[in-house]
């Protein structure tokens, strides 16, 4: 009983102290704990307003970008002043182009450009060349001009198959800005044209025909260098000088025998007239005595036009181009062959013919005979055609 009384009545005095201690004890830890978590939340509440202010001003930055990104890039109002010549290049690409015409001062900003560029489908389609531009134009409306192959500021020139040097420089000469003296100059120091080694610094035959594209910063010197890379071009595709190897021929006999094809033949007798030249060639004895015997040589031997026909005046000409005097190949081309001329001279069509006669000069008809007595009836039908014809 006494236990329990003790243990449910009054405490025992022996007890108290400890009792009272054991209370206060964790009374003070829980004071000094709050005081504790009191101090450490002021640290955390700065690194909060840190934080929120770092956020704050990070998402400001972020909508600034957002808003300089979503406004309409730097662009002129238009419509532009002065001139601008600005030349597109092969294989530019929109960015580029705009890049050059905001260092040429034509629109304001690249993306300004490339933007107009997006919208424009016909943006993809822009030619290779030069256009006439404005400085400080609006981005779209320089882009107008640039879609627009009419806008291409270009000077073609055509130049025909078989003409000589000379009447290339005079055919530049009328064509273009420059004067033909300019080209004539370019012709007799050809040094800069890019000419094969095998022509001897001799333009003729080299100067390829074919339309070309002159633009504004053209000179008589890259217009004509244009026309021998044209022509290697050419000799490339046809293999030249492989194929004049198999024939047993330089590169530059079988670019003579072309310009004599050229200037006798047309069409399907372009091979066949080459079988003749070959064949003459190769026959040292009679009827030819190796002697091509082509009028055109004699007529380039006098400087004059090709197809004048000659007397028997002319054939005494002191030339080596004169033919019917002198056996063998001329030293050289006497005009310029097209690609058939030339694929003609690799590939003589197979006969045994020694002479050709152009019987009909209208039309162009022409016969082939292996021997002379043939030969003549065939100069015979060609004298009749001539006395009722005003075509000789």
């Amino acid at each position: 009983m006494s236990q329990l009384g003790l243990g449910m009545g009054e405490p025992d005095p022996e007890d108290h102290e400890p009792a009272f201690i054991e209370r206060e004890e964790p009374r003070r830890g829980r004071r000094s704990s709050r005081r504790r978590r009191r101090r450490g939340c002021i640290p955390v509440l700065l690194v909060l307003v840190v934080v929120a202010g770092g956020l704050a001003l990070g998402g400001k930055i972020a909508y600034d970008e957002i808003s300089a990104r979503l406004a309409p890039a730097p662009d002129y109002a238009g419509p532009g002043t002065g001139e601008v010549l600005y030349e597109v290049k092969d294989g530019a690409t929109s960015a580029q182009i705009g890049r050059d015409l905001k260092a040429a001062g034509v629109v304001k900003s690249v993306d300004a450009f490339t933007a107009a560029a997006l919208e424009n489908q016909e943006s993809r389609n822009i030619q290779v060349g030069f256009y006439t531009l404005q400085k400080q134009m609006k981005a779209s409306e320089a882009l107008e001009v640039l879609v627009d192959p009419v806008n291409r500021v270009r000077n073609q020139v055509t130049v025909p198959e078989g003409l000589r040097a000379v009447d290339v420089a005079t055919l530049l000469g009328e064509k273009t800005d420059f004067p033909r003296a300019q080209f004539t100059r370019e012709l007799e120091n050809p040094t800069a044209l890019g000419l094969p080694d095998y022509a001897e610094g001799n333009p003729e035959g080299y100067l390829f025909p074919a339309t070309y594209e002159v633009g504004p910063k053209d000179s008589p010197r890259t217009i004509l260098r244009a026309m021998v890379d044209r022509w290697r071009q050419a000799a490339e595709d046809a293999d030249l000088e492989a194929r004049a190897e198999q024939l047993g021929f330089t590169p530059a006999e079988v670019m003579t025998i072309a310009s004599l094809v050229e200037a006798e033949g047309r069409g399907d007798d372009m091979a066949k007239i080459s079988r003749v030249l070959y064949n003459r060639l190769e026959t040292k004895g009679p009827p030819t005595f190796g002697k091509l015997e082509v009028d055109a040589t004699v007529n380039y031997a006098l400087g004059r036009n090709l197809g004048v026909a000659i007397s028997p005046e002319d054939l005494d000409v002191d030339s080596p181009y004169n033919t019917r005097k002198n056996p063998g190949l001329p030293p050289g081309p006497i005009e310029a062959p097209g690609e058939e001329a030339i694929r003609a001279a690799l590939e003589p069509a197979e006969g045994d013919w020694l002479f050709y006669v152009t019987v009909n000069l209208r039309t162009g008809e022409t016969k082939f005979a292996e021997d002379y007595d043939e030969f003549l009836r065939y100069k015979k039908e060609y004298q009749q055609y001539c006395e009722t014809s005003d075509a000789c």
